[in-house]
């Protein structure tokens, strides 16, 4: 179990480093008129995987983002195959009805603010479109290190295959 955890802070340290200064900037700009191609970046199901499937159009900056379902409540988020897991700040975590106060933040992650201190935590049910998958790992963490949320190969390493084709991103459970 502790060699399963140093493997995920690992995976998140290194999202963490890359990530959180590209994925504040993107989630944090503001919306306006001539942002609507952004706005067909939620994920519709794939004709081709019987109703299994989920294909997620690039927006403007070429990052695949999406609505999804988090234990019954809907957040934004941006697929990252770089991150080793679900990445979520406290935030958004409290919007979807994780009790942060019980959390235990006593894993390290080095990010491009500096180290954090995360928890880990497990997800009951993880959706998209018409794909549901059940028990994933995440990681909180604080608001001034992540933005909004990075959903990352916790949840891709639970579907049958993910790939990009044409530039769309094919989710199939």
């Amino acid at each position: 179990m502790l060699v399963r955890m140093a493997v995920f802070a690992g995976g998140i340290v290194a999202a963490a480093m890359v990530l959180p200064g590209l994925a504040t900037s993107y989630l944090d700009r503001p919306q306006t008129d001539t942002d609507t191609p952004a706005k067909t970046t939620q994920a519709s199901p794939a004709k081709y995987t019987a109703s299994k499937g989920v294909i997620m159009q690039p927006g403007a900056g070429g990052h695949f983002l999406g609505t999804f379902t988090i234990n019954g409540r809907k957040a934004d988020g941006m697929v990252d195959t770089g991150a080793s897991m679900i990445a979520i700040n406290i935030s958004t975590a409290r919007r979807l009805g994780i009790s942060t106060g019980s959390l235990a933040f006593n894993a390290r992650a080095n990010t491009a603010n500096g180290i954090v201190k995360g928890a880990f935590v497990t997800l009951d049910r993880v959706e998209i479109g018409t794909i549901a998958v059940r028990d994933v790992e995440a990681m909180v963490l604080p608001d001034k290190s992540l933005s909004g949320m990075l959903v990352g190969m916790s949840f891709l390493n639970k579907l049958s295959s993910y790939r990009v084709e044409n530039g769309a991103l094919h989710l199939t459970r």
